[in-house]
């Protein structure tokens, strides 16, 4: 009778375990995806990416827009499921088991008001731009107008960037900053129209109020434009589950497509680059 007894207690206990475990994953399921992503990544096309996710998979994104270095740190401290970054991934995180998928090639654009009164800038005439050796627009061709430099806290991705392709790290002389890159373009946008500052072209690619200035005459749309960035999804270990789904997805042609649509190149893959 005891052993009964015991039998049909360790019967219950292993079916309220199984229960549990059952009622534990799919509560996971239900919160969805936890994401912490990068400024320019959101700006460039992220939002629309999600959006298309959603609709297809019924998966739930919880996404927060962060700097690049930020986002990894929050996902290397436990604080989310999968993170991105327009920067490459630091050595130290991938000796930890980190992982980083390349999701597209992105135009570093070159932007100013609309009315700015050119179009072009060769890269020594940006490097003296933002050193403060050229403060007036007549100098380039343009207007009598001094040129109001405008850049992203040295912390963002795209601030970092462009340091290191244009400026070869030299110092920087600006007027304003912000705390966010993607916060440049409501600053070139409204501020008077001598502006000038640099993001990612996805972010910059349908606000009409700015343009993307050519380098040496190549446009941001050829792809000879000599400042690229990569942006990344950064994931600990390889994905899998729904982190998995996401970044099939993104990498995906209908993924691509929304990458394309704005003004991006998604990476070349399995010998193919995607069309």
């Amino acid at each position: 009778m005891k052993r009964i007894t015991i039998i049909k207690l360790s019967f219950i206990i292993a079916f309220l375990s199984v229960w549990v475990c059952t009622s534990v994953a799919r509560a996971v399921d239900q919160e969805g995806i936890k994401y912490r992503c990068a400024h320019q990544v959101f700006s460039a096309f992220e939002k629309d990416n999600l959006e298309a996710f959603t609709k297809e998979t019924g998966i739930k994104v919880d996404v927060k827009a962060y700097p690049s270095d930020a986002a990894v740190n929050l996902l290397v401290n436990g604080y989310c499921d999968i993170a991105s970054t327009a920067r490459t991934l630091d050595p130290r995180h991938e000796d930890n088991g980190f992982k980083q998928t390349a999701i597209c090639i992105d135009p570093l654009a070159i932007i100013a008001n609309a009315r700015c009164g050119i179009d072009n800038v060769t890269e020594k005439q940006l490097e003296d731009i933002f050193s403060g050796d050229i403060i007036n627009w007549k100098e380039l061709g343009g207007p009598d107008l001094p040129i109001i430099v405008i850049v992203p806290g040295e912390h963002t991705g795209a601030s970092k960037n462009f340091r290191r392709l244009v400026m070869k790290h030299k110092e920087i002389k600006y007027a304003i900053t912000t705390s966010a890159s993607s916060m440049v373009i409501d600053a070139v946008k409204y501020l008077p129209m001598g502006s000038i500052s640099f993001i990612s072209q996805g972010a910059a690619f349908q606000h009409k109020e700015i343009k993307s200035l050519d380098v040496n005459g190549i446009s941001t749309k050829d792809p000879n434009y000599p400042f690229t960035q990569t942006f990344y999804y950064v994931t600990k270990g390889e994905p899998t589950g729904q982190i998995k789904k996401l970044i099939d997805f993104t990498l995906s042609e209908k993924g691509s497509q929304i990458i394309k649509m704005n003004g991006m190149n998604p990476v070349q893959r399995q010998g193919k680059v995607s069309n």
